[in-house]
């Protein structure tokens, strides 16, 4: 069994990471170019780590599987980062901010790197004003704010709707000055395929070129992975097609433990499935709760026109449920609600929709006032649907978005596995069972900026790793790997196709693994998603050849990694007998229908060892709480 070691510093709380950086060793300047480091992902997470490591002088090679790090997934995060510098004036914290993190993940996530996430928060500010990050500014010009779900202060900085793409353009300057240095080499359209081992340590990775299929060695002294999260192994979720797995997943077959893998967030606020033949889904952005209120009929299966509908036949229900926080409770509570009203048969035509209403702030701001904060996000709307939400309600449904589950990392953000350290979505670390929203670009920022410089060096200067030969048979077994397995998917030859498969394994997990769970779904999920990945290696259709551009092949890898995960996504959910946050047990809630917890017996992080397909051991961090007492959640 793996052994777990959360190598949380000693001290206060508020002293751990100083304490903690001044009891690092340090890498001499003239030696850091002597260290060669692979970063795989080159989103906000991986840009961001790149870079500073490349400006500090290590010797940087970067992975991305598209044709530019711009592209990365991180540029469709709309609302903002949380931030705790108080401009407001509102009671805002470092502490604060810790405590609303800890209590939105239902405390589920490990103390020390919730406030260290916290304490960084104002330096991811200072460094993306000083990059030229145009956030929304006062009429006086100081930074602007506004409120997410979770917490009752303003502390959210924002770029209209677009606050990913600016951050992540930010980041990719500083990359860019980086690459023209030379210090950082970029490989682009490259995807991670695995991750060689030697004598049990990260000492390179084996990655495909996708526009010739050639197979390619790189070594380096450690392998950060900042990949993103697994959401579309519901097919249908609000991230970007391509977005997968399947470097975290190899990981973890090369023994990194995968922790909490049923975790996962449902955001409340999305456009509702509109077929059979969608593809993916759209994200509107959690800011929009800020003005707009969310609403149903009274009445079941009402068919009339939003405008049809009295007030007094309305149903605001987070407001009614929920007072002290409203439309912004956490992301898990107003998904869930969402689909208890649709249960009822109160959704929009009866059907799985809900009303986004922002009648009441034309009234108090205009529609002027409206488009200013968010007419983008309605001009998307608009675009999506042809109905022009000035006019009409917006309708919103929950849809699968972001995986707070990833790999197991340590303080220092290393794996289980010396030397292959992770960031950002990748890793499990700090949110819990549930992220609040605009925590998770403060989380990749906060890894990749202020986190990962530090510890590296403390890992580069302590265990003073030696380059690996990428001809060494480690390597050479690594390819190996990779080509069996893709000979293996070409010679199958069966007749359905990949996202046939994969569409099949999304209609399970939203079921049996979505927003509600319960031990006789998760049982036929697991049974299920097994008969499943058997009919996906005997009846898969995978066309073309390795040796050339192949997104068949691609999407085949990457759903073949899901079988798997969505497996223990499963399994995870089945051994945890207690709900909290986005996973809710049905056996397991107050009479009032809120998730209920079981501190006595699951306050642990579950970290899972890779036995084979369908195969798990699962290790335990328990997790303490000395600063924050354990309580119920409570938005009311």
């Amino acid at each position: 069994m793996i052994k777990l070691n959360s190598n949380v510093p000693e001290g206060g709380i508020t002293e751990k990471w100083s304490n903690h950086k001044f009891s690092m060793k340090l890498v001499n300047p003239a030696n850091k170019r002597k260290f060669d480091i692979i970063v795989v992902g080159t989103g906000l997470a991986g840009a961001s780590a790149a870079a500073t490591l490349g400006e500090l002088g290590y010797k940087v090679k970067a992975f991305t599987y598209h044709d530019s790090p711009r592209r990365a997934h991180s540029i469709a995060a709309q609302g903002g980062i949380n931030a705790a510098k108080n401009y407001q004036n509102d009671a805002d914290s470092v502490y604060r901010l810790f405590y609303d993190t800890v209590k939105g993940g239902d405390f589920r996530a490990r103390e020390a790197n919730v406030y260290r996430l916290a304490e960084v928060s104002n330096n991811i500010i200072d460094q993306c004003v000083a990059q030229g990050v145009p956030f929304a500014r006062e009429y006086g010009g100081t930074l602007a704010n506004r409120s997410f779900g979770g917490a009752q202060v303003s502390r959210t900085f924002y770029a209209r709707g677009e606050t990913g793409q600016q951050l992540l353009l930010g980041a990719y300057s500083s990359l860019n000055r980086q690459i023209h240095l030379g210090n950082v080499k970029m490989f682009n359209r490259r995807e991670m395929l695995d991750v060689v081992l030697v004598d049990g340590v990260a000492k390179g990775i084996v990655v495909r070129n996708l526009l010739t299929g050639e197979i390619e060695r790189h070594s380096a002294q450690a392998v950060v992975i900042a990949t993103g999260g697994y959401m579309n192994v519901y097919f249908l979720s609000t991230n970007a097609m391509n977005s997968n797995a399947t470097a975290v997943w190899r990981a973890h077959k090369r023994g990194a433990a995968f922790a909490n893998p049923c975790y996962t967030q449902i955001h409340p606020t999305c456009l509702p499935v509109h077929g059979e033949a969608q593809s993916k889904l759209v994200l509107m952005s959690e800011s929009l709760r800020n003005d707009g209120r969310i609403w149903v009929s009274k009445k079941v299966d009402d068919k009339r026109p939003p405008n049809q509908i009295p007030e007094e036949e309305r149903d605001y229900y987070l407001e009614r449920r929920y007072p002290a926080f409203g439309n912004l409770v956490p992301r898990d509570v107003a998904s869930r609600n969402a689909k208890y009203v649709c249960d009822e048969g109160r959704g929009v035509d009866g059907g799985r929709a809900v009303y986004l209403d922002f009648s009441e702030a034309f009234n108090r701001i205009g529609k002027d006032g409206v488009k200013d904060r968010y007419g983008n996000l309605f001009d998307m709307y608009q675009n999506i649907t042809g109905v022009n939400p000035y006019d009409v309600p917006m309708q919103i449904y929950p849809a699968p978005h972001y995986s707070m589950g990833g790999l197991w990392v340590d303080y220092n953000l290393m794996s289980n596995v010396p030397g292959l350290f992770v960031l950002g979505e990748a890793n499990f670390s700090d949110h819990g069972a549930n992220r609040l929203g605009a925590s998770a670009l403060m989380q990749g920022l906060a890894d990749g900026y202020f986190v990962i410089p530090y510890t590296i060096g403390n890992y580069l200067a302590t265990e003073k790793p030696e380059k690996a030969n990428p001809d060494g048979n480690e390597f050479k077994d690594a390819e190996k790997n990779v080509n069996d397995s893709t000979k293996k998917l070409l010679s199958v030859n069966g007749k359905q196709t990949v996202d046939a498969i994969h569409k099949k394994l999304g209609l399970i997990l939203i079921d049996k693994v979505g927003m509600s769970r319960d031990e006789k779904g998760l049982n036929e999920a697991i049974k299920t998603i097994k008969e499943l990945r058997e009919e996906f290696w005997t009846d898969v259709k995978v066309v073309g050849k390795g040796e050339e551009l192949n997104q068949t092949l691609e999407r085949a890898g990457r759903v073949a990694d899901f079988l798997e995960l969505g497996e223990l996504m499963a399994k995870d959910a089945l051994n945890r007998n207690e709900s909290c946050g986005g996973h809710f047990r049905e056996e397991y809630q107050t009479p009032e229908g809120e998730a209920l917890r079981r501190d006595d017996e699951y306050s642990y992080v579950a970290a899972w060892e890779y036995k084979g397909p369908g195969e798990s051991e699962l290790a335990k961090e328990n997790l303490e709480f000395t600063n924050i007492k354990l309580a119920t959640r409570s938005y009311k």
